[in-house]
């Protein structure tokens, strides 16, 4: 029996086609269930993570996170992270991402809002009313004041705000410890080694180590707001994850969490 080439050569064509066909769905399968990258902001941690849990086992679709500070983050999608969603606890870093076309605008929503607080040990017996020239300078002794980086953390930037509103900023300034994120600057009131810090309500709130001596007037400083914005490299997916963070279970989670949700 005789065969022609072309004949040959579609017979082969056909078994190639063939052969592809499972590689190519396990291929498609696996773009449909890769974890969905989200950069948050340190103080969203807990929250975030058992939001994750429940989107995953509602919908089946993993969801990793990185934590650190809003700047930290910001700065490391303008340098290429192929993150698929970034929650910020400032609207600056948003801002600045958005800038340089690193998000998908139309995606963008003010999800949360919280407290700025002071917090001692739990040990602590310092005793202290927030209000015009109050005497923060004086409760620390000779310890020094944790709280995030003013130049870029927004936990910083926030306390920096409301001391320098309240006429106390100079008298402080020379005694920060400028942390990296405001969970790191909690630890160092946590371990004792801070006598007072500034951080969010809800960062406070978890850690049984520290007490909150006062919160910070709103009038302080600007509204303590959280946005979240898809990124342009992002997967279609993180548009229903988006969907889910701004969903009445989400909020129910946030709210558990301290936060305060906005409409």
């Amino acid at each position: 029996m005789k065969f022609s080439m072309r004949a040959v050569a579609a017979g082969l064509a056909a078994v190639l086609f063939l052969a592809c066909l499972p590689a190519q769905a396990a291929d498609s399968a696996s773009r449909q269930t890769r974890p969905l990258l989200v950069f948050g902001a340190a103080s969203l941690t807990n929250a975030l993570d058992e939001i994750g849990a429940e989107f995953t086992k509602t919908t089946g679709q993993p969801v990793k996170f990185s934590y650190a500070a809003s700047s930290v983050l910001a700065r490391q999608i303008e340098a290429g992270a192929k993150a698929d969603l970034f929650f910020s606890a400032d609207v600056e870093w948003m801002d600045y991402l958005q800038a340089r076309n690193l998000i998908d605008a139309s995606t963008r929503k003010d999800v949360l809002g919280n407290r700025l607080v002071l917090i001692a040990p739990v040990s602590s017996r310092i005793e202290l009313k927030i209000g015009p020239s109050f005497p923060l300078a004086a409760a620390l002794g000779k310890g020094r004041l944790s709280t995030g980086d003013p130049d870029s953390v927004p936990v910083g930037r926030y306390a920096k705000s409301a001391l320098t509103t309240l006429g106390v900023w100079s008298s402080v300034a020379d005694r920060l410890i400028n942390a990296d994120n405001v969970r790191s600057a909690m630890a160092f009131v946590s371990r004792g080694e801070a006598p007072l810090g500034i951080v969010y309500e809800t960062d406070a709130l978890i850690d049984n180590k520290v007490r909150i001596v006062d919160h910070f007037p709103a009038s302080s400083h600007l509204p303590i707001v959280y946005p979240m914005a898809v990124t342009s490299v992002a997967q279609s997916s993180a548009s229903s994850f988006a969907a889910y963070l701004r969903g009445p279970e989400a909020a129910r989670i946030f709210r558990k969490n301290g936060f305060a949700t906005r409409p």
